[in-house]
């Protein structure tokens, strides 16, 4: 299970692709997601990345992730301190990519949300999503067990350290 209490929501649109998330330019310059996350969304916010706060949550439209399929694109979005995002869709490889890396993908209907929000997310079998602002409950699409065990071991590389196997 993972409870993610009081968070702010970072508001973002359709679309959002990888380049978007993290430039190709700054890849070339180091792949570790500490030194990437002064970088998240440069190119559609050149100040944001200097805005995020330990624990924001990214709330999107649409395709999220959509473009090339690399995997920075998820672990720069934890290294900016945000471990959770929440978008009406994926693009398939970069929910994987999440996954993965223990970055939470919450598929749910956003168009209630706005900058700044206050939120709750608790993940288990069955996902819920509120909104402190509201006060509106939303009810994401469930999460496979073997999924949130994942997540809940932080990525699929500390899952299989502990248990060597996809054991449901």
């Amino acid at each position: 299970m993972i409870d993610l209490k009081n968070c702010r929501t970072r508001l973002l649109g359709d679309d959002v692709n990888t380049d978007y998330i993290i430039s190709s330019r700054r890849k070339r310059e180091s792949l570790d997601p500490q030194v990437l996350g002064a970088y998240l969304l440069e190119d559609l916010d050149p100040g944001f990345a200097a805005t995020v706060r330990q624990g924001d949550i990214l709330v999107a439209g649409s395709n999220f992730g959509c473009g090339s399929a690399m995997e920075v694109a998820a672990t720069v979005v934890l290294g900016a301190g945000i471990r959770a995002v929440v978008a009406k869709s994926f693009s398939r490889t970069y929910y994987r990519n999440a996954v993965n890396n223990g970055l939470l993908p919450i598929i749910a209907d956003t168009s209630g949300f706005e900058e700044g929000d206050g939120i709750s997310i608790l993940a288990a079998r069955e996902v819920v999503v509120t909104n402190h602002r509201t006060g509106k409950t939303v009810q994401a699409d469930p999460m496979p067990e073997i999924m949130m065990r994942i997540l809940s071991a932080g990525g699929i590389v500390p899952y299989f350290a502990v248990h060597k196997d996809f054991i449901v």
